[in-house]
């Protein structure tokens, strides 16, 4: 399974997401926001991906089963049905995000834009290379949609007044990214092995997250929710790929502690990094969202929210934990995705 091709049943877990919103004042009543902005990796883009691969061979994510659920057709989502970010523009009232890149030279934007890439890295490519010579297999990062984003809004609102209402106007969502940084390296057979090189760099990736919130900050922005990483230890691809043989590289649900471990220490990082940013910007509302623990809420209590196996991929192959091929046209599909976690 390729290594961007992360998907969780999200309809569930982002009511406790969406919580993190509510319970801050000023944030609890729709109507509250005209635009959403959006920046992030496959769990949130809505398009763009499929637009950029659009004269390639049809592939995942515009190929079925995505789409299956809810629109009944792929539409680029890397999902059988919504993303996150669709839950939070109908719960404040507004369209459905479109993806930035089909509209860039000429869309308006009135209710915002999406501006995530399926496979985006928080780090560009070349710091991989330069370092590691490591060779990933995306060339998108957080700093093209930096620069997309400000070519919109050059366009749409060319005047810093008009940039700084606009923005202050908008919920900016920036994120989940980062996920990827570590993933390409998880999933790489050759580098794999090496666990302590990925805790290096980690700083590296939490520090471009806080650079770019800082930017759309500097443009305007007063509203920012930016998530952390989910429990990757829990991920199947993790599971089947980093299976071991030894009892206590497992926690008690059966996820890889390592992993699990890894993930909490880049939450850790990112949240002390939102606190800076918030001593910085008094001003600016800046909302950490915890993806971790709200994809722990199906892991811990599947039943309770209606999962039969938070381990298992709905989408995927013959393989330990329904792995084995990506999730493309020819993948073992499961008969109802809402019972699935991943």
């Amino acid at each position: 399974m390729r290594s961007s091709i992360r998907h969780y049943s999200i309809s569930l877990a982002v009511i406790f997401v969406f919580a993190v919103l509510l319970l801050n004042a000023d944030l609890g009543s729709c109507g509250c926001f005209k635009r959403i902005f959006s920046f992030g990796d496959s769990i949130i883009d809505t398009g763009n991906f499929a637009y950029i691969v659009r004269n390639r061979p049809p592939g995942p994510p515009s190929v079925p089963p995505y789409g299956e659920t809810y629109f009944h057709h792929p539409t680029g989502r890397a999902s059988d049905g919504r993303l996150i970010i669709d839950f939070y523009a109908q719960a404040l009232g507004l369209p459905l995000l479109p993806p930035s890149l089909p509209e860039e030279k000429t869309g308006q934007f009135p209710t915002g834009a999406n501006f995530a890439v399926f496979g985006a890295m928080a780090l560009n490519p070349d710091y991989f290379k330069s370092r590691y010579n490591f060779s990933v297999p995306f060339s998108w990062s957080l700093h093209d949609q930096l620069a997309s984003f400000k070519k919109v809004l050059t366009r749409i609102a060319p005047r810093d007044a008009a940039t700084k209402s606009v923005l202050s106007e908008s919920l900016v969502v920036f994120g989940e990214i980062g996920g990827n940084d570590y993933n390409f390296w998880f999933f790489d057979p050759v580098r794999r092995k090496d666990r302590n090189t990925p805790l290096r760099y980690m700083p590296d990736v939490i520090s471009r997250i806080g650079a770019g919130v800082q930017k759309v900050i500097n443009l305007g922005a007063k509203t920012i929710l930016v998530p952390g990483n989910f429990p990757i230890g829990c991920v199947p691809a993790y599971l089947s790929i980093h299976k071991s043989n030894a009892s206590a590289d497992y926690d008690q649900f059966h996820c890889l502690a390592w992993f699990n471990a890894f993930s909490r220490r880049h939450n850790q990082l990112l949240k002390q990094e939102v606190g800076r940013l918030k001593s910085r910007n008094p001003s600016v509302k800046i909302i950490y969202a915890d993806y971790y623990g709200a994809f722990m809420e199906f892991v811990r209590n599947p039943s309770r929210n209606g999962i039969d196996s938070p381990l298992v991929a709905c989408c995927g192959g013959q393989g330990p934990y329904g792995t084995g091929h990506r999730c493309d046209q020819n993948a073992k599909v499961c008969r109802d995705p809402s019972r699935f976690a991943n």
